[in-house]
């Protein structure tokens, strides 16, 4: 790929992630081609191309899938928010119309889908259910948690902590697959600016979709490297902070197979003390180079923002 090649494609994806923000902070209002192509500075045309060359999908298909799994987070975390509530804020006609898009995605109507929450198994459902075959559903679901929170413990000490601000340079990346490259194409930008000589050297990976809401292939984050100093971002390259906050964290030193299995015991340590997320991103602090360590084990904290 020649040098002006790279310099066109970094250039397309910094001003994708300017609408990438933009589509985050508005998903309540109109979001015409116009509109978000203004943001990019680009014509309706050329941006719509563009969009979907990095996203595989038009613009219209991600708004859509965005507002609808911003719905399903909203349904999971907020009891008191009503199905007319989302339909409305969310630019529906009616509920009818809201309940066809969100089966669309999820199989199940959002009033399902709700009961479906993570923390639908009580103690109080179980005193008062009388179906031998819930109760067995119920009590394997126990089983599980337990064996669970037993890993958790040998694992690691999951605690509350007040994080501070965090400055940022990161590439945007979409699924799972080639991660990796993303990180080495940030780690040589980062040594062109001198940033690995610092005793403190920190990658951070941001996650702004859930993979419990969002298709793996289509979950965006940021493969980002903790800034000491001033820089000046170019090309994909592009800067960030992680607001001061409260966060539930831990650390865990586990092999790749094991990501899945200690971010759900975080969320299950956060229900069983009764926290609540919040709107920003959780995200991992990696402490090494996995492909350094004995075992291809990551040291790394995993951190969920708390209210």
């Amino acid at each position: 790929m020649s040098s002006s090649t790279l310099l066109q494609r970094d250039e397309y994806i910094k001003r994708i992630n300017r609408v990438f923000t933009y589509i985050e902070e508005n998903l309540d209002a109109e979001l015409s081609l116009e509109t978000v192509a203004s943001i990019a500075n680009y014509s309706p045309f050329h941006f719509h191309r563009i969009f979907k060359a990095i996203t595989k999908e038009t613009l219209n298909a991600y708004v859509l899938r965005k507002r609808m799994e911003k719905s399903a987070s909203v349904l999971i975390r907020k009891q008191e928010v009503s199905i007319s509530e989302l339909s409305l804020q969310y630019g529906f006609n009616s509920n009818s119309a809201f309940t066809r898009a969100f089966k669309q995605f999820y199989g199940i109507s959002p009033t399902a889908f709700r009961r479906q929450s993570p923390d639908r198994y009580s103690k109080i459902r179980k005193e008062e259910s009388k179906n031998s075959q819930e109760i067995l559903v119920f009590e394997e679901y126990l089983c599980r948690i337990t064996d669970l929170i037993n890993w958790t413990t040998m694992q690691t000490h999951i605690e509350v902590k007040e994080l501070s601000t965090m400055s940022l340079a990161y590439i945007s990346h979409i699924g799972h697959d080639h991660l990796e490259s993303t990180f080495e194409r940030l780690l040589k930008w980062s040594g062109h600016k001198g940033l690995l000589d610092s005793p403190d050297l920190k990658m951070i990976l941001i996650y702004h979709d859930s993979y419990k809401i969002t298709p793996s292939d289509k979950v965006r984050m940021s493969a980002c490297i903790l800034l000491d100093k001033a820089v000046e971002a170019d090309g994909a390259v592009g800067l960030k902070t992680i607001a001061k906050g409260k966060y539930i964290t831990g650390r865990f030193e586990i092999i790749s197979e094991e990501f899945e299995k200690a971010w759900t015991s975080m969320y299950v340590w956060l229900n069983e003390h009764g926290y609540k997320t919040t709107e920003r991103p959780s995200f991992e602090i990696h402490h090494n180079d996995f492909r350094k360590h004995p075992e291809r084990k990551f040291v790394v904290d995993l951190c969920v923002p708390i209210d």
